[in-house]
């Protein structure tokens, strides 16, 4: 039986990861570009948040470094594909594979850097609010304080003409708006986002790990997914609340999962089924909802 300081943990992870699941929605729904950078960008982040947590810099500090190694990331995925017309998938799995050899760097030419003696955003928090309750009070305000960010983003004139660029890239150009800048911004401020989840998911976990991005462009169109499927999508605040809960929810089934006797390693496994399923779900509602417009029409 799943306890209750492992819903607690996976609400609190899941936070974090929601995080990467609005920046892979940004990318995946609203840019609707393919986006394998994630699983790189989230390392860049995670390695420029630790590296400056233990030298001592102030970890708010931290996790903008880790916003801005993320961005970066980004902009050179998309500067792939406008400038040099490489297809996104190929441009991120390019990025992706050459950010190994920079996070390493960033590292020190470590695979592992520990945070068990630096002040973190979470060490930090457990002095002001009471400890057990600290990480969660910390990823409530920044999941909020995110969410607001991407409302009132995608609400301004920019925002508008990113999401026409997903829907209809050459409407867009007729319209006199560039295309390719609207994908360098989209993308920079997706992987940014992923970047950030993972300078929180380094301070929270205490460590940074060369082998921690893998499948993380899993995790996030799971989240996506999943939210989407189980929330609802009807308008704009909506859909981001539910990507953020999707996250959530991933987190839970996971743990549910390991109570189950299913091992770590097999995590990869189960996060792929759920995929499958969260998609399938997708298509099953959508395939009843047109019979039922159709029986509709049918009697009218």
């Amino acid at each position: 039986m799943i306890t209750a300081d492992a819903i607690l943990g996976s609400v609190e992870l899941g936070m974090i990861y929601a995080v990467l699941a609005l920046g892979v929605f940004l990318s995946f729904r609203t840019l609707n570009t393919p986006d394998l950078t994630v699983d790189g960008s989230i390392v860049t982040g995670a390695a420029a948040s630790a590296m400056l947590c233990s030298m001592g810099v102030n970890p708010l500090i931290g996790l903008a470094a880790a916003f801005a190694g993320g961005a970066c990331a980004g902009a050179i995925t998309a500067l792939l594909n406008t400038k040099l017309k490489i297809q996104p998938l190929l441009a991120g799995i390019l990025v992706m594979l050459g950010v190994y050899s920079i996070n390493l760097r960033i590292m020190g030419g470590r695979a592992n850097l520990p945070l068990t003696t630096s002040d973190t955003l979470y060490s930090k928090a457990a002095e002001v609010f009471p400890a057990e309750w600290a990480s969660m009070i910390v990823g409530v305000i920044v999941l909020a304080l995110i969410i607001a960010i991407f409302f009132f983003f995608l609400k301004t004139r920019v925002g508008f003409a990113l999401r026409a660029t997903g829907d209809n890239e050459d409407m867009v150009r007729a319209s006199g708006i560039s295309s390719d800048n609207m994908k360098l911004l989209g993308l920079s401020v997706s992987n940014g986002f992923v970047g950030l989840s993972g300078g929180l998911l380094a301070q929270y976990q205490g460590y940074s790990d060369i082998g921690m991005g893998t499948g993380m462009v899993v995790i996030g169109l799971a989240s996506v997914i999943i939210g989407e499927v189980i929330f609802g999508t009807s308008n704009l605040l909506r859909r981001l609340i539910a990507v953020a809960l999707g996250a959530i929810v991933y987190r839970i089934i996971l743990a549910i999962a390991l109570t189950f006797g299913m091992q770590a390693s097999d995590m990869k496994l189960v996060s792929a089924i759920i995929v499958i399923i969260a998609l399938s779900l997708g298509v099953l509602g959508e395939s009843f909802s047109l019979r039922k417009k159709k029986r509709g029409a049918g009697n009218a």
